[in-house]
């Protein structure tokens, strides 16, 4: 089963004609988790051909308007189109009460149920997967975030058929990692079963270079790292706690990131993009600068 991302916005504070503010949307079996939701968010849903109303969570990573201004709007979009579930907002300290506020401040059509976390480290668990949080450094409280499949134990067709073992429940015990006995004869799950290994995607947006980019990022199946100067800029990039796009490479090779996707480019390189990624590739080959509405899936 392939994990579809959609970048919905891909600018720095400004946006520009071609990249909308920062919004990244992923999807996992009955999740669709939001990334940021900056200025036109909802329109750019729209232009995706995405329906808002099967978000079932935010991630919110900090509270600059160019991430979260377009909370409001998406909000009022919900509440107009009778959004039946409840929505889960996680974001850094101070998100339930900047929650609160845009809530009181606009009025809705009606109101939509809304659970608000503030979360660090481990935060959400199903069967399935967990999201963590760390703290980074962007002048006000910021998370990283990396979602983590976890390991699923996958029954060998071939070894299965060899068996002769029938369709039925015992390959579900099989698959929780339980003997069997079949035809007077035990089976043991470790026989049969092999480990796939769960897959890691982070998203590293805002901030000056910390350990926790590295700790966040390590073995990820994908980074996706803001990148908003290039080196030549490397001083504006830690007066206003940014990534230059070569820090983001470093990153990516020292956590053994397999893929770098580059996003949040500031305006001032919209006619040299080039620029961006050749610094980036000459550290890690791997890399990819998104565009809006660019899908991929891992």
């Amino acid at each position: 089963m392939k994990i579809p991302i959609i970048f919905l916005g891909t600018s720095q504070a400004i946006p520009t004609l071609k990249r909308n503010h920062t919004a990244v949307f992923m999807q996992y079996k009955q999740e669709n988790i939001l990334i940021d939701c900056g200025e036109g968010t909802q329109r750019q849903f729209r232009k995706a051909r995405l329906n808002p109303c099967k978000i079932t969570r935010i991630l919110i990573t900090h509270w600059h308007g160019d991430h979260i201004l377009g909370v409001p709007g998406l909000l009022e979009t919900l509440s107009l189109s009778n959004y039946n579930k409840t929505l889960h907002v996680y974001g850094p300290k101070g998100t339930k009460r900047f929650m609160e506020l845009m809530y009181r401040l606009f009025v809705h059509s009606k109101k939509i149920k809304i659970k608000i976390e503030e979360v660090s480290g481990r935060f959400l668990e199903t069967p399935d997967f967990f999201i963590e949080a760390a703290p980074l450094e962007h002048g006000t409280p910021c998370n990283a975030y990396a979602f983590i499949e976890k390991d699923r134990l996958k029954l060998n067709k071939k070894k299965i058929k060899q068996l002769n073992l029938p369709n039925s429940p015992i390959l579900g015990e099989l698959q929780k990692g339980k003997n069997i006995r079949f035809m007077n004869k035990l089976i043991k799950a470790k026989d049969v079963s092999y480990t796939e290994k769960g897959r890691k995607i982070s998203f590293l947006f805002d901030t000056k270079l910390t350990l926790n980019c590295y700790k966040i990022a390590k073995n990820s199946d994908l980074l996706i790292s803001e990148s908003t100067y290039t080196n030549e800029e490397k001083e504006l990039a830690s007066k206003y706690k940014h990534l230059t796009s070569k820090q983001a490479a470093e990153i990516a090779k020292k956590s053994k990131t397999k893929k770098l996707i580059l996003t949040h480019l500031s305006q001032r390189y919209q006619n040299n993009e080039k620029k961006v990624l050749n610094e980036a590739k000459k550290i890690f080959k791997n890399t990819k600068i998104a565009e809006d509405l660019m899908r991929i899936e891992i």
